[in-house]
């Protein structure tokens, strides 16, 4: 194959997984209506109706029970069905966009993260993979719907920033852009997880706090106390990794890229404002004992700075990072 036939098969493979994530997606969201349905059917308590039988009354509930018992358990039936599509559906996705990623590298004839359309579809593969491990490890699946649809999001507006493969320009023809950017990628998929769970951690707590506790699928997912677990566990994962991206790897090459380790650069403050959101966060919780909702606002505020320093920066505000566009 040519370098043009990698290109190509790239484009159409990127397209395709983003169509395939999609599916995952509906089927994620599918699980979640079906799982809700189940919920509601399984707590109808039917109402029992006389009926005079000769010389005696029997009592006529028992059939509506039974009718209740049955559409929960359909329903349930759908629910789990739904989830292993959307689980298939996401393996097949990810396993498409590796090709993709693989052959763009190829293409390109280096590592395939050099500007924005190459860093969304790798991070995004580095996202699913994180993702599906802690499924079969930490039965996170319940994420699925955030996860994969941010991830849809996130590839969908890459393309439209798309840029031919080629070469390097000159600040970037170095061996830190792997190591470098390959941190930044792995820890904002630790931070895309935990932002998730802060979402559902809010939404979930709210409901336990209403009159009568959670409802619906909300009563499926775990407890909002384990959501707020994992979203610190894994933020505290990331959060090395981060630094190790934004305050030491990327010094180091903005020295030998500029000759100066540190410049004022909109995308420099911008890597030190989230290093600085997140550092609070963890601070916040092992000292001042913070967690629960003031918790989960700061992180998903740390989040939104990363999402920021990632495309707003670079649309934005021109600066020495531009070429990341």
């Amino acid at each position: 194959m040519t370098l043009e036939d990698y290109a190509n098969f790239s484009n159409y493979a990127i397209a395709s997984a983003t169509a395939v994530l999609a599916l995952a997606w509906l089927a994620s969201v599918a699980q979640w209506a079906f799982g809700s349905k189940a919920v509601r059917a399984k707590n109808t308590i039917p109402v029992a109706e006389p009926a005079l039988v000769g010389a005696g009354a029997s009592w006529t509930s028992g059939a509506s029970a039974d009718t209740g018992d049955s559409d929960g358990a359909l329903a349930e039936e759908r629910s789990d069905l739904s989830g292993r599509i959307s689980l298939s559906l996401t393996i097949l996705a990810l396993g498409i966009l590796l090709a993709g990623v693989v052959t763009r590298g190829l293409a390109a004839e280096r590592v395939p993260w050099g500007n924005m359309y190459e860093f969304a579809m790798t991070g995004i593969s580095v996202v699913l993979v994180g993702y599906l491990v802690m499924v079969f490890w930490m039965k996170i699946d319940w994420l699925a719907p955030l996860v994969l649809g941010f991830s849809v999001v996130m590839l969908g507006l890459s393309m439209t920033v798309y840029v031919p493969a080629g070469p390097l320009v000159p600040a970037l023809d170095s061996y830190w852009l792997v190591i470098h950017v390959a941190a930044a990628i792995i820890a904002g998929a630790g931070f895309l997880i935990g932002a998730g769970a802060s979402i559902l951690y809010l939404v979930k707590s709210r409901a336990e706090a209403a009159p009568g506790g959670p409802k619906g699928y909300l009563s499926r997912l775990p407890r909002a106390a384990a959501m707020d677990q994992l979203a610190y566990r894994v933020t505290a994962f990331s959060f090395p990794v981060w630094t190790f991206a934004a305050l030491i790897s990327g010094p180091i090459w903005a020295e030998h890229a500029w000759g100066r380790p540190w410049g004022w650069d909109p995308k420099e403050v911008w890597a030190f404002i989230t290093w600085v959101a997140y550092a609070g966060y963890l601070h916040a919780r092992a000292t001042a004992g913070w967690k629960g909702r003031a918790a989960a606002i700061l992180a998903l505020v740390a989040f939104t700075t990363f999402l920021f320093s990632f495309v707003g920066v670079n649309l934005f505000f021109p600066g020495l990072h531009s070429y990341a566009k």
